[in-house]
Order: structure tokens, then sequence, then C-alpha cells
């Protein structure tokens, strides 16, 4: 069984059928609980979340009817076994018994920190692999077909930032093995779909320099100047004007040798990675 909130909500049950409640609350009180596994959700978060600072006297009401046809949705859907329990009463709301690897956020979570240790650890490849396990998790923006209030609304913008993380690991451990060229395509995917984040700037820059495209690099360094210049009017932080200084200090002498010295560091082959869409 798993919770898939990452992309549209739907369930998937026990013996492999998905599904997606129809009620747009059910599925909204659902991700509420699903994101926080085992953990009880009082009846006033239901009431933020679902109508913010105006609940109505059947708020309480509402929020039982929607429990009890959440039960009936299990059972008629046969979600699990007959005999687990997943949605239960505490005091003071209610809670998901479910297990954090069946919610995709928390794995998508799980991959990357794992990720992240591996890297630390200096174990690229294995690093590798978990990123791609991240983002193969990655069906679309989170909660893509639920309204969200302001609890789901701060969930929906963690996740987010795990993604990037998720982004900049993959990055990370294709420079690692010197596949600067490989990652261009990527890089320039990212640098449009996350205009102000510098450091994929940065990445792109550093990967033309490397890959021998010096006039690409010092372009792509003009566009991210004059970008930041007209939304932010900031300039370009010191890390990104050192890599410009140093790119127009390049000879050509550093730049064939440059390929040589990885090559001469004898770093181990590791599958490349592909970025989710």
């Amino acid at each position: 069984m798993q919770f898939n909130l990452i992309g549209p909500f739907e369930i998937t049950t026990d013996d492999g059928r998905e599904f997606t409640p129809s009620a747009p609350r059910i599925r909204q009180m659902l991700a509420l609980l699903a994101l926080q596994p085992r953990e009880t959700v009082s009846l006033d978060t239901f009431f933020q979340e679902l109508w913010a600072e105006d609940a109505p006297l059947s708020a309480l009401k509402i929020v039982h009817n929607h429990v009890s046809q959440a039960r009936r949705l299990f059972t008629d859907e046969a979600v699990t076994s007959p005999g687990r329990n997943l949605l239960l009463t505490r005091p003071p709301g209610y809670l998901l018994q479910i297990n954090d690897d069946e919610v995709d956020v928390m794995s998508f979570e799980g991959f990357i920190k794992r990720a992240q240790w591996e890297l630390a650890e200096g174990t690229p490849g294995r690093a590798a692999d978990f990123v791609t396990r991240a983002l193969g998790l990655w069906r679309g923006p989170v909660l893509s077909d639920v309204s969200v209030g302001i609890t789901l609304a701060g969930w929906s913008a963690r996740v987010e930032e795990l993604r990037i993380r998720a982004l900049e690991l993959h990055v990370e451990v294709e420079n690692h093995f010197g596949r600067h060229r490989e990652l261009l395509p990527e890089l320039r995917t990212l640098v449009n779909d996350y205009p102000l984040h510098e450091w994929f700037h940065g990445q792109l820059i550093s990967a033309l320099h490397r890959s021998g495209r010096r006039g690409e690099a010092l372009e792509a360094y003009g566009n991210l100047y004059r970008l930041l210049k007209s939304e932010l009017g900031l300039m370009p932080s010191p890390d990104m004007r050192r890599l410009q200084s140093e790119i127009l200090n390049a000879t050509g002498n550093e730049l064939a040798l440059a390929p040589r010295r990885r090559e001469r560091a004898g770093r181990p082959a590791a599958p490349a990675v592909a970025i989710a869409g």
C-alpha cells in the first residue's frame, strides 16, 4: 500500500490497484494525515487547513463525516488487509497508522538524506543510486490535484525544496565523475526552471568552461549578471565573480590539461543519473 502525494493524489492498494478519492476534501484531509504518519492531527489543524479562519459552526460534524467516508472508502476499495485499521481516532483528532515507506514523500526525503550521507562518506556511486531513486518518485508538483490550505502549502514548499536539493546532489555526483559535457543539457534546463538559483547558473558556467567552451561560459555569466540586475538589483555573488575571473584568466594549456588531470585521477565509473521530469 502506498499514499502518493508527489503529483496527483492517489492511493496504491496492497494488490497494486491505484485509485483517487473523488471528494476533494477527503483528499485534502488524507493528505494532511499521510504527511504525518502515526502522528495525531488535531481537529483544530483540520479546521485551519479546510477553512482557515472561517470554519462554519458545523465544522466538527463535517470532519467527522469525512473521516467516516474515508474509512468506508478504505474498506470498499480493499486498500489493505481487513484486519488492519488505518484511520484511528486519537484525541484531540485522528491519525493514519501507516509506515514512513508507505508515503512517497517520506521515502523521497529518506533517499535524499541517504544520498547526502553517501556523498559525504566518499561513495558517490551509491549516492547516485539514491538520487536516482528519489527523482524517480517525482510525478509533478506535490498534491497537484488537491486544494491546499496553510498547512499543506507549507508541506508543498518543503517538498519542492527537497527536490531542488536532489537536483543539486545529482549535479554534484556527475561533477565528481567529470561528466561536465553530459550535464550541459540538464543544467540549461535547471537554469531555465530556476532562474534565480545562482548555484545552478554557476554549475552551468563551470561546466561550459571545463568543456572548453570559454566564450559560452562567459555568455552564461553575462546572462546571470543581467538577470540578477534586472530582477533583484543585485550583483552576482563573490563566488560567481571569482569564477568569471578564473575563466577570463585561463590559458589554452590549462583548458587542454584539465581533462587529462581527471583521467589521471583514475576515478571509478558510475552509472549516469538522469533528472526525472
